[in-house]
């Protein structure tokens, strides 16, 4: 049976899911490059010493959590704009 509901023998339908898979993948390893470089470029300045400093932790700490409270906050509204498009009759 086809999990999918596409249509697609067994063979197809594992290709199709290791596809989504690897792009899932790739978008949540760009998502994390993305958050690493802006953190980086906006809290690391000081590059005198090899580790980084007591401000700069403190702001890539503070940076991240901010980016992930911003990743949630508009994966919640993007949830509630589907649900009222999906709630509103169809024309």
């Amino acid at each position: 049976m086809d999990p999918t509901g596409l249509g697609l023998n067994a063979t197809e339908s594992r290709e199709l899911e290791q596809r989504l898979q690897k792009r899932q993948m790739k978008e949540f390893m760009g998502l994390f490059s993305n958050l690493v470089d802006h953190c980086f470029m906006s809290c690391v300045d000081d590059f005198t010493s090899k580790s980084l400093s007591t401000r700069e932790t403190g702001c890539i700490t503070r940076c991240v959590q901010k980016q992930m409270a911003l990743s949630q906050r508009l994966s919640e509204r993007f949830g509630e704009h589907n649900a009222a498009m999906g709630a509103q009759p169809q024309k």
